[in-house]
């Protein structure tokens, strides 16, 4: 799970190109990664070296970056991503076309950030995938609904602010 990642990263050496390495945290500890850099050989093969003006290096945990965009729900996928998901799921009816939906939709993103792990946040295009929200009877967009084991628990109509959506998110999440 993408989750799982963090990244080390070095600071820019001269004309050296880092490179980046990816360890999970079931690795036995992060001192064990080594930091190489390309010496910029005119071979075929890059060669690598590890340089002192490099070692400085700093661990850099990019869980909540790793989703930074709420993945699209169709009705192709709606059973397997939203109705069979092990966590509560959080859908944002919108359309492209649709003023509010795009003030809503950073509020979603930094919700899908904050929550990773807790839930599940997806976002249906009204427009794309009609006969969910007329099963639903969503008669404006944006909507937001709440699901926990498959069924629908609690929606919310318009723009509404962060803490309107956390108030009513935080009864679904198990603690």
């Amino acid at each position: 799970m993408a989750l799982k990642s963090c990244f080390q990263l070095s600071s820019a050496c001269n004309t050296r190109a880092t490179v980046l390495q990816t360890f999970h945290h079931h690795s036995p500890s992060p001192n064990n990664i080594n930091l190489h850099t390309f010496t910029g050989s005119k071979s075929d093969k890059p060669s690598l070296s590890f340089t002192r003006r490099c070692q400085k290096s700093r661990l850099v945990c990019k869980a909540s970056d790793a989703v930074a965009q709420v993945e699209l729900v169709t009705e192709a996928n709606w059973d397997e991503l939203v109705v069979r998901s092990e966590t509560p799921v959080l859908v944002d009816f919108w359309a492209p076309w649709c003023g509010p939906c795009k003030v809503l939709d950073p509020v979603i993103a930094e919700l899908a950030k904050e929550y990773a792990g807790k839930i599940t946040c997806y976002k249906l295009n009204t427009d794309e995938s009609p006969s969910i929200p007329t099963k639903f009877g969503i008669r404006s967009i944006p909507t937001v609904l709440f699901f926990k084991d498959g069924e629908k628990k609690e929606s919310i109509i318009g723009a509404v602010s962060k803490s309107t959506i956390v108030a009513k998110l935080e009864k679904y999440i198990d603690t």
